[in-house]
């Protein structure tokens, strides 16, 4: 029955179980369309299924609670596998600003957005941010292959991976090894107060603290300090110089998102690195849709969603006047 949540998963339109029989050979399930109608009973009883008349069924959101909850084991070490191909995937030169980029797909009440443009705000004017550049749609409308639900507008951030294939594309390797919580006082990082090793995480960390309500990215922008979302890479030593004057590069580019770089076989922020590595802490993408969270505002976020053209991407200060 997991197969044909599988199939229902991917599809967009209604399936009839003819269809679902065909595409469950490539899973390697060979079922009589018969067998097939007798599974989807089960499904439409338990409530992972819609069924609309002869026309076939739809997954319901149930459904993808199930499926995802049936495959934690396989999707241990996933989130590394996914950074470690999407870094390869991204084309994006800091040099002449184009390419395509990896965003964060987020997405909020649209009734809320003139209100969620202002809650990021200063997230948006902050060193806390990948880049100050976004995608905004509104329901029905593409972000990338992702299409926005009815009710919600849609929210592009860059998401940090992006930084490890421009170090890739350079000749520097990165280990993308924790997502975490930083600590921040007088607007300078502290210590990670939590960290989530990539490697045994089926679910991207960060995602994890904004629901559990962890930072406090808007207390970070006061000289009380607060607590932002960021990840710690390493690099090897003998790439750190270049890795410095291509950071110092993007930034002048206003593309930012390293927040601090160690020193060769050092700890960085009290976390400890290997032999003749360098440690890296980048801030995390989702750091002005953590703040919406603190706000109180539902939202619902996907790291490491789609890939897009940079040139797609508008500053936020201009999205911001045109919605405000």
């Amino acid at each position: 029955m997991l197969a044909i949540l599988k199939v229902l998963n991917k599809q967009e339109e209604i399936t009839g179980s003819r269809e679902i029989s065909r595409k469950l050979k490539s899973y390697g399930v060979d079922l009589t369309d018969r067998t097939v109608r007798y599974h989807l009973r089960i499904l439409d009883e338990r409530g992972y299924t819609t069924v609309f008349g002869k026309e076939g069924r739809r997954i319901t959101p149930r459904g993808r609670d199930e499926l995802a909850a049936s495959h934690v084991a396989e999707r241990v070490g996933f989130v590394s596998s996914k950074i470690e191909a999407l870094s390869y995937q991204t084309t994006f030169d800091p040099e002449s600003l184009s390419g395509n980029v990896i965003l964060n797909i987020s997405h909020v009440p649209e009734s809320q957005l003139k209100t969620a443009l202002q809650i990021m705000s200063p997230v948006f004017s902050s060193p806390f941010v990948m880049s100050d550049r976004i995608v905004l749609r509104q329901s029905g409308e593409r972000i990338g292959d992702m299409i926005i639900p009815e009710g919600k507008a849609g929210i592009g951030t860059v998401c940090s991976v992006t930084i490890n294939s421009v170090f890739l594309k350079a000749g520097i390797s990165v280990n993308s090894r924790f997502g975490g919580v930083v600590e921040i006082r007088d607007g300078k990082p502290s210590r990670f107060v939590v960290l989530v090793s990539y490697e045994g995480s089926s679910m991207d960390p960060l995602e994890i603290f904004i629901r559990s309500k962890m930072t406090d990215v808007l207390g970070a922008l006061r000289p009380e300090g607060g607590r932002i979302l960021a990840s710690f890479r390493e690099i090897p030593v003998v790439c750190l110089e270049e890795a410095q004057r291509l950071t110092a590069r993007m930034a002048d580019l206003g593309f930012g998102g390293v927040l601090m770089t160690g020193n060769p076989n050092r700890p960085l922020l009290e976390v400890p690195v290997g032999l003749d590595k360098v440690g890296v802490v980048v801030v995390g993408g989702l750091n002005p849709i953590a703040a919406l969270e603190e706000s109180g505002m539902q939202t619902e976020s996907k790291a490491m969603s789609t890939l897009i053209n940079y040139a797609a991407l508008e500053r936020f200060s201009d999205v911001e006047r045109r919605f405000t």
